[in-house]
């Protein structure tokens, strides 16, 4: 048995390196060769000079991995008797491991016989696909009729990714989808305390396992009615699985019970064709309302102009111009207020001593000179749910990790490691200022001018591409409130001439 353990079979192909257990013909390590780990940017550009320089280049991706670290892996087989099983030791039946040039598909076979009973398994792997068509042949060698169960189990430890940020939280763990209950997430805690509270039995769905960026996940056919289960098997080792029941089998016989086994990034597109709402795993939030239209408008742009960084840019100025005749209001009314600063100080000298008759003469004054003195913050608030919606796209869509923009953007899901976004934003922001009215109050106006590098610390720390959306913005308010002030000032001079 340890000698079989020490003889893993690998096979390779455009996408995987997979590493085969023949005890149990399990999935014991997938190593995604498309997929590079994203480099820790705190080892990079200005926060590189006090962290220091990173070790080595990042590695590609491993998701399945049984190590001294690490206990991750696909494993199925049968239950209804002495049957064999993912402790059963299986033969390799395939001599090609390896995909090559020009070849489509690749078949991955395993054998393995107890009790009269002979369980296939295959794995079919195609080019360019992250789902693997996984079948289970069930031949009964014996004299009697058999009614077996095909289990797809996927067994995890409940650690961190070792690549999981210190600056957000993302889910790790277990997750089924029914037609009936939806997609529920079942914390590793949840089972630790015994949990039951999700589908056991569907007839569609899938059950998966997920982390940052990336997922693996068993679907069975649809129509094929299955038992689903979760639990802790061990300390800090949990399984999420499903049981297919295979029928009778006759003696002689044999019947196959197909499904697919998932095991790559959250890309909606491949998701979508995997099964019926797999693409909910890319976990958006309380806002996926909005974020999921953002990443379809986004996904657009970028098959225009092919780059994440520029799309980026361009759904910021569509959101501009939807947003333009509200903000064209709110600019209007600064502007106005700006004309009014004189107008208001001798107020503020007339009634220093009487607060409540301050209040009145100039809430009289925007009355008469018909402006909300609120207009101001309306482009900013109306721009708050786009950008906390875009900033879950940044964070959970797989299709901007690791996107470049120019130059030193070079991951637009990671902080600009030169700072360099963050420290323009800033610059557009006292110049954002410098065009609004000035506070009347000397502590508001104190207050004013530190809020630039309070945000300028804050945005140090997020996503690039949620710096540039931002920055985008700022620019393109600086030349609308600079227009609006134009066409005000123009207004006054065809007022003085009359």
């Amino acid at each position: 048995m340890n000698a079989t353990i020490q003889q893993p079979v690998v096979v390779t192909t455009d996408l995987f390196k997979l590493t085969f257990d023949e005890m149990g013909a399990t999935v014991a390590r997938a190593e995604l060769l498309q997929e590079r780990e994203t480099a820790d940017w705190t080892h990079e550009g200005v926060p590189g000079l006090f962290f220091g320089e990173a070790e080595s280049e990042p590695g590609n991706v491993v998701l399945f991995d049984t190590s001294a670290s690490r206990i991750y892996k696909a494993e199925t087989g049968l239950v209804g008797g002495s049957f064999p099983n993912h402790r059963t030791v299986f033969k390799l039946m395939s001599q090609e491991l390896t995909m090559k040039d020009g070849q489509e598909t690749l078949e991955v076979k395993f054998v393995a016989d107890n009790g009269g009973v002979q369980l296939i398994k295959t794995f079919v792997l195609q080019r360019g696909h992250y789902g693997i068509n996984v079948k289970h042949e069930v031949v009964n060698n014996g004299n009697i009729a058999i009614t077996p169960s095909v289990y797809m189990q996927l067994t995890r430890d409940n650690g961190a990714v070792a690549t999981q940020s210190s600056m957000y939280n993302t889910y790790t763990g277990p997750a089924v989808y029914t037609e009936e209950e939806k997609f529920q997430k079942l914390s590793f805690d949840s089972l630790a305390d015994g949990d039951k509270d999700y589908p056991t039995y569907a007839n569609e769905g899938w059950i998966a396992m997920l982390q940052h960026y990336f997922l693996t996940a068993w679907v069975p056919q649809d129509g094929e009615k299955r038992e689903i289960y979760a639990r802790q098997i061990d300390k800090n080792l949990f399984a999420i699985g499903s049981i297919v029941a295979v029928g009778e089998v006759a003696p002689g016989a044999s019947k196959t019970i197909d499904s697919q086994l998932y095991v790559g990034p959250q890309d909606q597109r491949r998701l979508e064709h995997i099964a019926p709402n797999l693409d909910l795993v890319v976990d958006y939030g309380w806002l996926t309302f909005l974020a999921k239209p953002i990443y379809s408008l986004l996904a657009f742009l970028y098959g225009l102009v092919g780059n994440w960084g520029w799309a980026i840019v361009l759904l910021t100025v569509l959101v501009k111009a939807v947003l333009y005749p509200i903000s064209a209001a709110g600019y209007k009314s600064m502007g106005r207020m700006r004309d009014l600063a004189p107008r208001m100080k001798a107020l503020q000298e007339k009634y220093k001593d009487d607060k409540q008759a301050l209040n009145q003469a100039m809430m009289e004054l925007y009355r008469r000179e018909k402006i909300n003195p609120a207009g101001g913050c309306f482009p900013i608030l109306l721009q708050l749910p786009v950008f906390l919606a875009l900033y879950w796209v940044l964070l959970a869509s797989v299709e901007l990790r690791g996107a470049e923009w120019i130059l030193w953007v070079t991951d637009l899901s990671n902080p600009d490691a030169f700072l360099i976004l963050p420290i323009v934003m800033v610059g557009t922001m006292f110049l954002q200022m410098k065009l609004s009215p000035q506070p009347m109050d000397s502590a508001q106006a104190k207050m004013m001018m530190i809020m630039p590098i309070v945000f300028g610390i804050m945005f140090f720390f997020f996503a690039s591409g949620l710096v540039l959306y931002w920055l985008t913005n700022n620019v393109l308010s600086i030349w609308q409130q600079w227009y609006v002030n134009k066409q005000i000032a123009e207004e006054r001079r065809k007022r003085v001439i009359s």
